[in-house]
């Protein structure tokens, strides 16, 4: 995988990060459920269980089929996670009969509409830090502060690509050029989904070397709007448009390729067409790249030498991204 680079030019930080039930904690940002409907809405805390263990266990325990099953986002196995799943109305006697040692229902409500993925505002997460020296603890809180401020650059994290990123990359490569089968179409649709990933990363690592401080803007970036999620692109950055960036009214958008997605134009093509690949078939998109985390807050326990760090980041985000950003270095290759 390519080095990810970052905004903040500091030294690299030195402490164990460490993806496990007890020291990576998230818990999802829903939207606004209508209270009522044919769905039941479940918020239901994890452990050691992925989304896709998850709604197998679910179908599994409730005899019902797995695709009857929604949710908004797709959460890490190795970690202690808080989600919401979508149940039609008619199975609720099964649904509270329903036990599973590494699965508790918290709460449930109603909703008119089945969950599907990006239903949700944002992730909070509770992170572990261990062997952190004393004296580093106040850099973290800068930078921290710096990131909600500047923003963070929107890389996919590592998990993305599986432990095997260029076996995976590879299989990809010849399942879209040449006659490589892949039966199971969530298996292809993850190694497509990490290609174009792939691109979207590379292209954000050289806008990056062309910053200093905050993320250059150039004339034809597409840029979308916070308060509608339109898109536009202007030929020409404009004071007021750079005013706006900063007051996070608008963020430049980064392509992942596929078809009928939208491209820049003018110069930020001409960055952007070496990370196209217009022979994907598959779907593309584009996706935001800065982000800013919010809810910051950091306790530092002597003895342990252990940092709990605490922010929340808007969906399609990763918090291992964050704690790269913090540390200036990639945590897998």
């Amino acid at each position: 995988m390519i080095k990810r680079e970052f905004l903040q030019k500091h030294e690299k930080l030195d402490f164990k990060f460490y993806q496990n039930v007890d020291d990576f904690i998230v818990e999802e940002v829903p939207i606004k459920f209508a209270g009522r409907g044919n769905f039941i809405i479940a918020k239901i805390k994890k452990t050691k269980l992925g989304t896709w263990d998850l709604l197998e266990s679910l179908s599994k325990g409730l005899q019902i089929y797995e695709n009857e099953l929604g949710y908004a986002g797709l959460k890490d196995k190795n970690a202690t996670t808080t989600q919401y799943i979508s149940i039609p109305k008619k199975y609720s006697k099964d649904l509270k009969q329903f036990r599973h040692n590494k699965i508790k229902i918290l709460e449930t409500t109603l909703h008119g509409t089945k969950l599907n993925i990006g239903d949700l505002i944002g992730n909070k997460f509770e992170i572990n830090l261990h062997e952190v020296k004393q004296e580093d603890v106040g850099k973290i809180e800068k930078l921290l502060k710096q990131i909600s401020q500047i923003g963070m650059p929107n890389y996919f994290g590592f998990q993305r690509f599986g432990h095997d990123g260029a076996e995976n990359l590879e299989k990809a490569r010849r399942y879209i050029y040449e006659d490589y089968q892949i039966r199971d179409k969530k298996i292809s649709k993850m190694l497509v989904s990490a290609y174009q990933s792939d691109f979207f990363n590379k292209w954000l690592v050289e806008r990056l070397k062309m910053s200093d401080e905050s993320f250059e803007v150039v004339g034809g970036d597409v840029f979308r709007e916070y308060s509608s999620d339109k898109f536009f692109t202007p030929k020409n950055i404009t004071e007021e448009m750079q005013k706006d960036f900063k007051d996070k009214k608008i963020v430049p958008t980064g392509l992942l390729p596929g078809k009928k997605a939208f491209r820049s134009m003018f110069k930020a093509r001409e960055i952007e067409e070496k990370y196209d690949d217009q022979y994907i078939q598959e779907k593309g998109y584009r996706r935001d790249a800065i982000v800013y985390p919010t809810d910051i807050s950091v306790n530092y326990n002597k003895e342990t030498q252990k940092c709990k760090v605490k922010f929340t980041l808007p969906k399609s985000s990763y918090a291992t991204v964050l704690i790269e950003n913090i540390a200036n270095r990639n945590l897998k290759a």
